[in-house]
């Protein structure tokens, strides 16, 4: 391969029969007053003669539907290869346009992050792995304290729109009782309301527990059964304190925090599910 690109003769536009010699693989920069021919060196010349020679590779039959280019005006190039060009353009004024927005990278570096990206925790900087079922009720019996009251829940609606009267029909000949819709309790047997153009949170209750020394055996069945009916998730409700969210697909074990499945919605600044909760 060529370690130059050679450019003889080049006369596009206003350039004066110029020879020029580029560095291939380096960074280079056309500098010059204005009118002095620096885009008719890079775009009219150099990108253009480069993308025409692409085409030109590409079958006739894919070739009748991009039209044809023409030749720039030079007498000949050596060394070219296909060509990309990236120009600046004036752009509206947005306080929230981040470099990614602008330069619409941004929705690929969310999948990029959310599907082959390793999580680490917050707090300690460690990689997040999953947890068992049994790990999980170890916490729960470690952070709660004695004759504190708390519940077990299954969070089977995330962040979804939908009036989901069919899921409770089926959550009720299941045998569940309860349910939190949006924060609010309702028994399966109330009318519940629900806008099906609103995103929804849904939480199915299993038990009501008071912490005793007795408790794993029964806190074992409900966490168990919250797993297996919210994919592996389970929320633990404790009376006037915040609730905990435990998964068995991501948990840091050092510092007993548990994390919900990762999607590319969470690293999106403008919708809620990607936002900070607190601020």
């Amino acid at each position: 391969m060529n370690e130059f690109i050679v450019i003889k003769g080049a006369r596009q536009n206003n350039l004066k029969n110029i020879d020029v010699v580029i560095p291939r693989n380096k960074l280079v920069v056309v500098t010059g007053i204005s009118g002095s021919g620096k885009s008719s060196l890079a775009m009219d010349t150099l990108y253009a003669e480069g993308q025409r020679r692409f085409l030109e590779s590409l079958s006739s039959y894919a070739r009748q539907f991009l039209g044809e280019m023409d030749k720039p005006d030079v007498d000949s190039i050596e060394g070219l290869s296909p060509a990309i060009a990236i120009e600046q353009k004036p752009l509206s004024k947005n306080p929230r346009s981040t470099v990614g927005t602008v330069t619409e990278i941004y929705d690929y570096y969310r999948l990029l992050f959310a599907n082959i990206g390793i999580p680490h925790c917050p707090n300690c900087g460690k990689e997040i792995t999953p947890q068992t079922p049994q790990q999980i009720i170890q916490q729960i019996l470690d952070s709660i304290e004695e004759n504190q009251k708390f519940m077990i829940k299954a969070p089977v609606i995330r962040d979804r729109k939908g009036e989901y009267k069919d899921l409770l029909k089926d959550l009720k000949r299941q045998g569940y009782v309860r349910v939190e819709v949006d924060g609010i309790q309702y028994t399966l047997d109330e009318e519940i309301p629900m806008d099906k153009n609103i995103k929804h949170n849904i939480n199915v209750i299993l038990d009501r527990l008071v912490m005793k020394k007795d408790i794993k055996t029964r806190l074992a069945d409900s966490i168990e059964s919250a797993l297996n009916l919210a994919d592996g998730i389970v929320v633990v409700d404790v009376l006037d304190k915040e609730e905990q969210i435990y998964s068995e697909h991501l948990a840091c074990v050092d510092c007993s925090i548990s994390f919900p499945p990762i999607n590319h919605k969470m690293f999106s600044f403008n919708i809620p599910h990607g936002s900070c909760k607190y601020c």
